[in-house]
């Protein structure tokens, strides 16, 4: 069976996909559409990551039986053009939970400590610099809202408990959380001292973090988005850490990915920015690829598939 895997791989992750058995797994860079579509004839199953996944790729595809992300977000996937071809798509609903409650705690603490600047500046050979030394935060005794209650916050729950901090949650339905506290989303954005996101972007929750969301928030409160850049109105953002209304942000993703170089979140002192890697780890791939290269066999021998959603 010929698997695309649509995403750059290092000589690490290569041989972890050459390792797969029963597997002809093709690696094909994000950037690189005239591979891209000199592969998708002969190609049974595309491993989908970022880079979106249109119409003229499925339609490029005659041979295609499987869509598969590797991670659980499927808003990059033009779900209609699969249907229409009667093409599974699958995800892989909690294989990097963990990964992203670490870079969201990471986030936090790189915010409230500065660790991106000092980083800089120990560099530059300056040892101490007053200028950063006032407003450092802790993350002990801070108030942390989580939005949305999935896989992800409930990792990061007990953790955050563990710093010392009261954590409130919004989701659709109140759960029996022992530690986290249900909170309404305009009360949760009040109380917060730190908001992060932990949603799915659907029609429901674009832009959910708006101008008047902001505008309710703390002044002086971080947000951390390691969820969908869509969730959050970016321009509302870059003003209201401009001003001084938000104390800082800690961002793994962004509207247009990659942001423009001239993008003014670029040059926000308050701001500490990853590329999208809140779900890179090792651990992620090896809990990723054997559930990916399960649901590849299973297509192959004509099962019932593993976390399909469309």
């Amino acid at each position: 069976m010929n698997v695309v895997f649509h995403a750059a791989a290092g000589p690490d992750l290569a041989g972890r996909l050459q390792r797969l058995p029963g597997l002809s797994i093709t690696v094909c860079p994000e950037d690189d559409n005239e591979t891209l579509f000199r592969l998708l004839p002969e190609c049974d199953v595309l491993w989908h990551v970022l880079q979106p996944c249109t119409r003229a790729m499925i339609a490029a595809a005659p041979r295609l039986k499987l869509i598969q992300k590797i991670g659980v977000g499927v808003n990059t996937i033009d779900l209609e053009a699969a249907k229409q071809r009667g093409i599974p798509v699958c995800n892989l609903p909690g294989t990097n939970a963990r990964a992203v409650a670490e870079l969201t705690l990471g986030l936090m603490l790189s915010v409230l400590r500065r660790i991106p600047r000092f980083d800089q500046a120990v560099r530059a050979g300056i040892w101490t610099d007053v200028a950063l030394q006032d407003g450092l935060g802790e993350l002990g005794g801070r108030t942390v809202g989580l939005v949305g209650f999935g896989a992800i916050p409930k990792i990061l729950t007990p953790i955050l408990a563990a710093f010392g901090c009261t954590v409130l949650y919004h989701s659709r339905s109140a759960g029996g959380d022992t530690v986290a506290v249900h909170r309404p989303f305009e009360r949760l954005l009040a109380e917060a001292d730190i908001v992060s996101l932990h949603l799915p972007l659907v029609s429901d929750t674009a832009r959910i973090i708006d101008k008047a969301a902001l505008g309710r928030m703390k002044r002086g409160a971080i947000l951390v988005n390691t969820g969908r850049g869509g969730l959050v109105d970016q321009p509302a953002l870059v003003e209201a850490l401009a001003s001084g209304h938000l104390g800082g942000a800690g961002l793994d993703v962004f509207e247009v990915e990659p942001p423009a170089v001239s993008d003014a979140l670029l040059s926000l002192p308050n701001v500490v920015l990853t590329p999208h890697v809140a779900w890179l780890t090792t651990g992620t791939f090896d809990r990723s690829f054997a559930l990916a290269a399960e649901n590849c066999h299973r297509i192959a021998a004509g099962h019932p598939l593993l976390h399909q959603v469309a």
